[in-house]
């Protein structure tokens, strides 16, 4: 049971990580604020940091990891894209970004609770990556 959840729980983890880059590079090229694209391209940094032990650890497993939901993934993409054809803005980013991460912390605390039988290193990369999460929520409050 430790390894399937451990297995389950990285799985999503990877899956949120990979998500979370996607959306920032989503978003990147409109920032106008050196700060705000500072904060997330440091963000984007340490998800990457964060995904590189991730897919060590599946492969430890044998497992390939998890890519985002492709409807999850083309929705937020069309989200983007219409509010930002619409107000192309340092505060629209902020609040696309906040509610993609408020999504993420949701998720990955429903995971971590579901998959409660998972290897504490798993755990601690997932509390990691919600941690990162709302760090960022945190940073875009100036910018909302």
């Amino acid at each position: 049971m430790i390894e399937q959840d451990t297995i389950k729980l990285l799985r999503e983890c990877d899956a949120g990580v990979k998500m979370g880059i996607s959306s920032i590079d989503a978003v990147i090229d409109y920032v106008k604020s050196k700060e705000l694209k500072a904060a997330l391209n440091a963000c984007k940094d340490e998800h990457s940091e964060l995904n590189t032990q991730i897919e060590k650890l599946l492969d430890s497993y044998h497992d390939d990891g998890k890519e985002p939901n492709p409807i999850a993934k083309g929705m937020s993409w069309m989200k983007t894209n219409m509010k930002l054809m619409v107000n192309e803005s340092d505060s629209t980013i902020a609040n696309l970004m906040t509610d993609g991460c408020n999504m993420g912390v949701k998720s990955l605390n429903k995971y971590l609770n579901e998959y409660a039988a998972a290897d504490e290193k798993s755990k601690d990369i997932c509390k990691r990556l919600i941690h990162l999460e709302e760090k960022l929520t945190a940073q875009m409050r100036d910018y909302l």
